[in-house]
């Protein structure tokens, strides 16, 4: 399989790179998704069978500042690669979000829920479902949640550590659930899953869902930090973006990945580890 991966810098991207070689990485420098000529170009010279896109605009709350960035990249970007693989014959798998859903609902989400975003981040990203699947209908979206993994050091887990050894106290939220996902299990699904050739929509996250503070308090207990956490509700920790309450996903469509907490284990468990030279 001949791959091809925009966003390969990033959380997600590092690991697909990581299945399926280094000659498939392009980074933000190399092509930018929201040009669709040099998008075009890119998969023409390349000829991939299977192109992932990684690539996306994450600042959730400085998105309402910056709507057009927001749209530019996650929305026209991602049908312009949809729209250059129709063009070439390449198969396309894009990552989208549990934003979509507005967490109205008291059970988890599943694909046939109707989205209902509640920002301008999360509208964007649809807007990309969208864009995506009316150009090329044989694309596979994948929704997931609360990614964290990677090299980057940007991750939700990363900056508790980061936040805790620094002596900085810890609020973090308690009423917004959602499965945390480790990029490494996210990636394993995609290339599964672009091997099958699956369509449409699917959604993959972890098995299990927790809150934000728990999440956290696991992350400390995996590196023996014995420090509180506070448990506040969103009204205390006010955001430009309103987020969904319910963040929990499952699928009709496809396993679960592995448990939340043995997933975040092994994420430490790497992390602990010595840099090589």
């Amino acid at each position: 399989m001949k791959a091809l991966v925009f966003g390969a810098e990033g959380q997600l991207g590092i690991e697909i790179v990581r299945l399926v070689g280094e000659q498939a990485a392009l980074a933000h420098r190399q092509v930018s998704i929201t040009d669709a000529a040099a998008v075009d170009r890119v998969i023409a010279e390349r000829k991939p069978d299977i192109v992932f896109n990684c690539a996306a605009y994450n600042a959730v709350d400085r998105a309402e500042s910056e709507p057009e960035a927001a749209h530019a990249v996650n929305t026209d970007g991602p049908r312009h690669i949809a729209v250059a693989c129709a063009r070439h014959g390449a198969r396309f798998v894009h990552f989208s979000t549990n934003f979509v859903f507005d967490g109205d609902l008291d059970r988890p989400y599943i694909e046939s829920d109707r989205p209902s975003p509640l920002s301008t981040y999360a509208r964007s990203k649809l807007g990309g479902e969208t864009g995506v699947l009316t150009a090329l209908p044989d694309a596979l979206v994948m929704r997931t949640a609360a990614v964290y993994g990677g090299r980057r050091g940007q991750s939700f887990p990363e900056r508790i550590l980061q936040r805790a050894r620094s002596g900085e106290a810890l609020r973090v939220v308690s009423d917004q659930r959602v499965n945390p996902t480790y990029a490494a299990d996210l990636a394993a699904a995609a290339v599964e899953l672009a091997g099958q050739q699956e369509r449409g929509i699917v959604h993959a996250v972890a098995g299990g869902c927790t809150g934000w503070d728990d999440f956290a308090r696991a992350t400390l207990e995996e590196f023996e930090l014995e420090i509180a956490v506070e448990s506040v509700p969103t009204e205390a920790y006010p955001t430009p973006a309103r987020r969904p309450m319910n963040g929990c996903m499952e699928s009709i469509r496809y396993r679960p990945l592995r448990p939340w907490r043995e997933a975040l284990h092994d994420w430490a468990t790497r992390v602990k580890q010595p840099k090589t030279p």
